[in-house]
C-alpha cells in the first residue's frame, strides 16, 4: 500500500478583476447567477440567504455576512472567508467536487463540517464553539488561534492536525485518528480529559 501523500494547502485566492468585485450585495443580486469565478465580496449581507447549486471558484468573502445562508449542492471550490459571520453554517451540505476553504477571523459558531473531506484547511483567530467537525477529514489541519469548547470530534481524521494554539477542545484520542497531530502539553489535558488524570 503506498503511503498517504501529505495534503497541500490550497492557496487563498488573490487576483480578482475589477468587474467582478461586489460591494454591499444582498440576497437579490445573487437572482440570474449559476457561478462566480473570481469574485470578491465586501460587506455583503447574505444572511438567511440561498445559495443552493451555486458555483463560486476562487473567490473571497471579505466583512460578510452569511449566517443561516442555505449551501444544499453549493460549490466551494477554493474560496477564502475573512471576518466573516457564518453561524450555524451547514458546510456539510455543500457538494464535495473540489471542496476547499481558508477561514480567517470567522464566526463559525455551530457550524457543521461533518463528513467533510478538507485536508490542510486553516482556520486562523475563529471561534468554532460547538461546530460539528465527526466524520471529517481534516488531516494537516490548523487550528491557530481558535476557541473549540464543546466542539465535535467523533470518528475525526486528524493525522498531523496543528492545536497548538487552540483552546478549549476535547478529543478522544479513542474515536479519532490523532497520529502525528501538535499539541502543547496544555493542550494534551483535552486529549486525555476521558481517563480525569490528575496532572500537577
Amino acid at each position: 500500500m503506498k503511503p498517504r501523500r501529505k495534503p497541500t494547502a490550497l492557496r487563498k485566492p488573490t487576483h480578482f478583476p475589477e468587474e467582478n468585485v461586489a460591494e454591499r450585495w444582498d440576497a437579490r443580486h445573487l437572482l440570474g447567477h449559476t457561478e462566480f469565478d473570481e469574485f470578491r465580496f465586501v460587506n455583503c449581507d447574505f444572511s438567511g440567504a440561498d445559495f443552493s447549486r451555486l458555483r463560486f471558484t476562487d473567490c473571497l468573502f471579505e466583512h460578510c455576512n452569511l449566517s443561516s445562508a442555505k449551501l444544499a449542492g453549493t460549490a466551494l471550490q477554493n474560496v477564502a472567508f475573512a471576518d466573516c459571520k457564518l453561524l450555524g453554517l451547514q458546510f456539510t451540505a455543500c457538494r464535495d467536487m473540489l471542496f476547499g476553504v481558508h477561514f480567517d477571523q470567522c464566526q463559525l459558531r455551530y457550524a457543521s463540517f461533518a463528513g467533510r473531506v478538507m485536508p490542510g484547511t486553516r482556520f486562523v483567530g475563529c471561534p468554532l464553539e460547538e461546530a460539528d467537525f465527526a466524520d471529517a477529514d481534516l488531516s494537516a489541519a490548523v487550528f491557530q488561534d481558535c476557541a473549540l469548547a464543546g466542539a465535535v470530534f467523533q470518528n475525526t481524521r486528524l493525522a498531523e492536525a496543528d492545536f497548538r494554539s487552540a483552546t478549549g477542545f476535547v478529543i478522544d484520542p479513542e474515536s479519532n485518528v490523532i497520529t502525528g497531530a501538535h499539541f502543547t502539553l496544555h493542550g494534551l489535558l483535552g486529549v486525555v480529559a476521558k481517563y480525569n488524570l490528575v496532572v500537577e
